[in-house]
């Protein structure tokens, strides 16, 4: 470690590197798994395999390390609670809004490289969040992610019990709002990228587009679209 860390004061990567160490509380070892998390895919190179390489593989595997434990911590906290609680408690946290504003809590929206207008990619800073996760656990291991997520993130940017007097389940309040107000609702798959994985779909009120969303899981693609719905409706 003393022979990284010499090696990055005084190279080019200086700044990332004490970020990195200020943001997490230990020197990172392998700092190009840093820089590939905050790489959105608006500025991804092509390797000679044809590959382009972006901070999306690293989202994937946050994401999943980020989910493990969120859940394994909502478990121990609230040991009587039944399994709905515990999900719809995970979803809150791992929302893409909240993933958003963590990240810009934080300042991982300064460490982005984009080529992109930050309204063009709504998700883009909680993705990089997610990514950064992975780059956590893949340089230093699980051990060292949870600790990050759970004393760094959870403890001090989070209030379980205000997150857990707050609804958000989007989609459910869209699908309540359309019936009220006799509107027609629906959520259509747009497209399912088979190199990537991520599904695309989009919101349609009264067979007008209204926002869209893109995830791994159909389900949080859904979310994504009826959080921004709501945000536009005022519901």
């Amino acid at each position: 470690m003393q022979l990284n860390y010499f090696r990055y004061l005084f190279s080019k990567d200086k700044k990332l590197f004490s970020s990195i160490k200020n943001l997490t509380g230990f020197y990172p070892g392998n700092l190009s798994v840093y820089k590939l998390a905050f790489s959105h895919k608006s500025v991804a190179r092509e390797t000679t395999r044809g590959i382009k390489l972006s901070n999306e593989r690293l989202e994937y595997l946050g994401d999943a390390v980020l989910g493990a434990v969120v859940a394994d911590m909502l478990f121990k906290r609230f040991p009587y609670r039944d399994e709905g609680f515990l999900t719809e408690m995970r979803s809150k946290i791992v929302s893409r809004e909240n993933l958003k504003n963590l990240a810009m809590k934080i300042g991982i929206d300064k460490m982005v490289q984009k080529d992109i207008g930050p309204g063009l990619f709504r998700s883009m800073y909680g993705d990089a969040f997610e990514a950064f996760i992975g780059a956590v656990y893949l340089d230093k291991g699980y051990k060292t992610a949870q600790k990050f997520i759970l004393e760094r993130i959870i403890r001090i940017h989070l209030d379980l019990n205000e997150m857990e007097a707050t609804e958000s389940n989007f989609k459910s309040k869209v699908l309540n709002w359309g019936q009220k107000e006799k509107r027609n609702v629906v959520f259509e798959t747009l497209e399912e990228n088979s190199s990537t994985r991520l599904i695309k779909v989009r919101l349609l009120i009264d067979e007008k587009e209204v926002a869209t969303g893109q995830d791994f899981s159909k389900k949080k693609a859904e979310q994504i679209a009826a959080e921004a719905a709501c945000g536009q409706l005022g519901i």
